[in-house]
């Protein structure tokens, strides 16, 4: 099959295009606009497959993704393209507006014209597969699990642009016909991964000494996913998943902020036993927590394991000591994307 990805240069998206080269035989298109976040080291190592095709582009040219549809003819399309990052949608929320949300709106409408040209036969196959956030249900108590009847209550610019996405996609689905399916995941973490976000950054700041900073008292709790199960259960999902259906997909892997940092400063000291900065965990500061930051996320995800029988691999603990393995050997691809790190922004979104 062909397989449209947007976002395929960003972090889970070129998790799901190196899965897809790597492990399938089909066909990936990959669109993406390289923001400061995209980066084609992200999908170097799959980059001279023959299944392999790149595009570079916003998915608000809809003259752009009128040609691709009409050209490349997916069969799938994983729409991962978006902007993420919760601080920045604080600061700026209008790109998250234009990506999220218009870019999301470009994509059903081209999708949906192209699903219309499409003979009843090839009709079957396709599927437009939105990859989306547990933060739109906004924040739980000290209890509880999300569960994809769980009502939307997005807090930020970010969680509400993407709340504000899924609501297109099921839209569309229900009103005009297109073959949908949503995911809703909790927070990713693994190989290349952009260093603005929680741990890839601890991990950056502590190989260099500096300091560690965590939001308020690092009591907020998130559940933990490592992006290569993440990439697995995607693939499941949009060939295997219930048309119409919204599955959420979590690692099972529950930790308060200080104590995802102090694991991962704990891996440090035992990969680097001769660092000048054992123990790590005295990097670690508590700065001023940010406005309507999210207590708690967790995540039930028995639907998925139910119905097309996929469940995490990676327990935070082997996934985290991966993700520092990976980290201490790519000195070069985190110097070459730090080199963009925008200096004011030197706190760990955890999302």
């Amino acid at each position: 099959m062909r397989f449209l990805v947007t976002g395929g240069a960003g972090f889970i998206g070129s998790a799901v295009v190196r899965y897809l080269i790597n492990e399938t035989e089909h066909e990936v298109l990959n669109l993406d606009k390289l923001t400061y976040a995209g980066n084609l080291e992200n999908v170097k190592e799959v980059s001279s497959s023959a299944r392999y095709s790149f595009v570079r582009g916003d998915i608000c040219d809809r003259e752009l993704l009128r040609k691709i549809f009409a050209e490349f003819k997916p069969d799938k399309v994983m729409h991962l393209a978006a902007e993420s990052h919760v601080d920045r949608s604080i600061s700026g929320p209008s790109d998250f507006i234009n990506t999220n949300i218009i870019g999301t709106f470009s994509m059903l409408e081209e999708a949906l014209k192209y699903f219309q040209s499409l003979a009843d036969v090839e009709k079957t196959a396709f599927l437009f597969h939105h990859i989306s956030t547990d933060e739109v249900y906004g924040e739980l108590g000290e209890t509880g699990l999300f569960t994809e009847e769980t009502p939307y209550e997005p807090s930020s610019p970010y969680s509400a642009s993407k709340a504000s996405s899924d609501h297109l996609v099921r839209a569309w689905g229900r009103t005009y016909k297109l073959p949908v399916v949503i995911t809703n995941c909790s927070n990713n973490y693994g190989p290349y991964q952009y260093p603005e976000k929680l741990i890839p950054l601890v991990i950056a700041n502590a190989l260099k000494g500096k300091s560690l900073p965590v939001y308020g008292k690092g009591e907020n709790v998130r559940d933990w996913l490592y992006v290569e199960d993440h990439a697995r259960a995607l693939y499941k999902v949009v060939t295997e998943g219930r048309i119409g259906e919204t599955y959420n997909i979590g690692g099972n892997s529950e930790r308060k902020n200080i104590e995802a940092v102090r694991e991962i400063c704990k891996v440090l000291d035992t990969l680097l036993p001769n660092s000048n900065f054992i123990p790590h965990e005295n990097l670690i500061v508590f700065v001023t927590d940010r406005s309507g930051h999210d207590f708690r996320y967790a995540i039930d995800c028995s639907k998925v394991k139910r119905e097309l029988g996929w469940e995490a691999i990676e327990s935070f603990d082997t996934g985290v000591k991966k993700t520092v393995e990976w980290y201490l050997q790519s000195e070069e691809w985190i110097n070459k994307v730090t080199n963009t790190l925008d200096d004011r922004l030197e706190l760990g979104d955890e999302k």
